[in-house]
């Protein structure tokens, strides 16, 4: 069921329920992010492995210092500059957040969303929520209700309409565990953004694991059902597949081949637009009547740097 009803929200997510909820990147399914039972409904809804830990979502940093044992200055840097917004932040757990939120890892990945509904949902709590994206494992994240009720409706409980999630892209995740920050994850924060505010250049460590300390560095994720290709020339993969039907995800300026569905995802060739289309138009090609998909790498500079990261990880392997 899909709705405004917060006051049903409330209620549902205070009985251990699991109720999806909108963000600025996007969809979540939500929980009592300090009841294992309530978390433990999270992973079979999404059949999630447990070795995949999940963020913890608060309304301020005002309990924040009660779920981690410490925040280094740089971590409080970010924090204040970023939140609410598209930032996780790694920090050591303390012993209220459950193990199974954490995959067992010592660290506990927390963020502040910014989305009004959410924020006034979250104040209305006396706990935080854990709220990985809202769509079966290994699947295209969802930036609308009707992409929760299409993939998860019969899981949950309620879905908390608040529009198209305005980025499209997950969080940027940085480890705040060591003496200086390491990006974990690509997302909605790019680097130059947490350049100018740190003073220097994070590390950046995003490699694909298969039993990972942060969300979203599975070697497989964000896949459509249909292949995707990664390519260089468009035109030479049409030529040597010249049998199949293929769908085209676009940027900017471009010749599309005969013969060939496309969806652009951005024809001025604007990234932030680009991102804010990704997963729709990737849930729009995969239910279209094609064989595979293709996509060309996009400029690797700025928000393209995180939606590169997400088609290679939705790529065919």
């Amino acid at each position: 069921m899909i709705g405004k009803d917060l006051s049903l929200a409330i209620r549902l997510l205070n009985a251990g329920e699991l109720v999806a909820i909108p963000t600025e990147t996007v969809y979540g399914l939500a929980a009592n992010g300090l009841d294992p039972l309530s978390v433990s409904k999270i992973f079979a809804a999404k059949n999630r492995p447990h070795f995949d830990p999940l963020i913890l979502h608060l309304d301020s940093t005002e309990h924040l210092l009660e779920l981690v044992d410490e925040m280094p200055h740089y971590a409080e840097q970010l924090a204040e500059h970023f939140w609410p917004g598209p930032l996780t932040l790694l920090l050591p757990k303390s012993q209220l957040v459950p193990d199974i939120v954490t995959a067992g890892s010592p660290l506990v990945a927390v963020r502040v969303p910014n989305h009004p509904l959410t924020l006034e949902l979250l104040k209305a709590l006396s706990f935080p929520l854990a709220a990985p994206s809202a769509n079966p494992f290994g699947y295209i994240s969802p930036t609308r209700a009707e992409h929760v009720e299409a993939q998860l409706g019969d899981k949950i409980s309620y879905i908390l309409d608040g529009g198209p999630s305005e980025i499209g892209l997950e969080s940027t995740i940085v480890d705040c565990s060591g003496d200086e920050p390491v990006v974990k994850r690509l997302g909605g924060i790019t680097i130059d953004a947490l350049s100018n505010c740190l003073g220097f250049v994070p590390k950046v460590d995003i490699q694909s694991h298969s039993n990972p300390s942060s969300p979203g560095l599975l070697d497989q994720h964000y896949a459509p059902r249909k292949p995707l290709y990664l390519v260089e020339d468009i035109e030479a993969f049409c030529q040597a597949h010249s049998g199949k039907s293929i769908l085209y995800l676009s940027f900017g300026a471009n010749t599309c081949p005969e013969g060939v569905y496309e969806m652009n995802l951005s024809p001025e060739g604007d990234l932030i637009e680009a991102a804010s289309h990704l997963f729709h138009y990737m849930r729009a090609l995969d239910s279209h009547s094609g064989d595979c998909i293709v996509a060309k790498r996009l400029p690797d500079n700025g928000l393209g740097k995180a939606i590169n990261d997400r088609l290679y990880r939705a790529a065919h392997k």
